[in-house]
């Protein structure tokens, strides 16, 4: 049981991990889209690991349905040039840097938490919660983040479709 735990855990971060790497490495911006929406499905497969089913479909929901339509529809809208300044060749220097900085976050945050995680403690395992207190617990005393967290995305799709009208007018 526990082989197999650790190998779903590795197909998980390995989905993650080339998800991120075909975002970043790719050409093409529908191509990135496409890692990007690998890396979120891994994620979502992780929280789906962690017992958390409503926060891992709510990722598929959100993150994986809405923005990564969004953001289709953005770069559809926009025209973008399939060669632009992301198309041109890279200098092995600037990969080695770019590889290096994201590197040395992660090693010192990882670093970071095994120096200073507490002990585990048998007793300390997370209750679950009910979808429907998190839905009280929303909707009581956090509604006007919960509310503003919405507006958000409403001004940046507003904002993407006038981003995508300018441009057209201006050809």
């Amino acid at each position: 049981m526990l082989f197999l735990s650790i190998a779903a855990l590795s197909a998980h971060v390995l989905l993650i991990i080339a998800g991120a790497l075909i975002t970043v490495l790719a050409k093409s911006l529908v191509r990135a889209l496409t890692g990007l929406i690998m890396t979120l499905f891994g994620v979502a497969g992780l929280y789906f690991m962690m017992a958390a089913p409503f926060i891992g479909l709510m990722q598929l929901l959100i993150y994986v349905g809405a923005v990564s339509v969004l953001i289709f529809f953005c770069i559809m809208l926009t025209q973008a040039s399939s060669v632009g300044e992301e198309g041109q060749t890279r200098r092995r220097l600037k990969v080695l840097y770019a590889f290096i900085s994201a590197l040395a976050p992660a090693i010192f945050l990882g670093l970071a938490v095994i120096k200073t995680s507490p002990p585990v403690i048998s007793s300390q395992v997370p209750r679950e919660i009910n979808p429907d207190m998190l839905g009280q617990f929303l909707l009581g005393p956090y509604v006007l983040p919960f509310e503003l967290i919405s507006l958000v995305l409403l001004v940046a799709m507003a904002g993407a479709v006038l981003l995508g009208f300018e441009k057209r007018e201006k050809r």
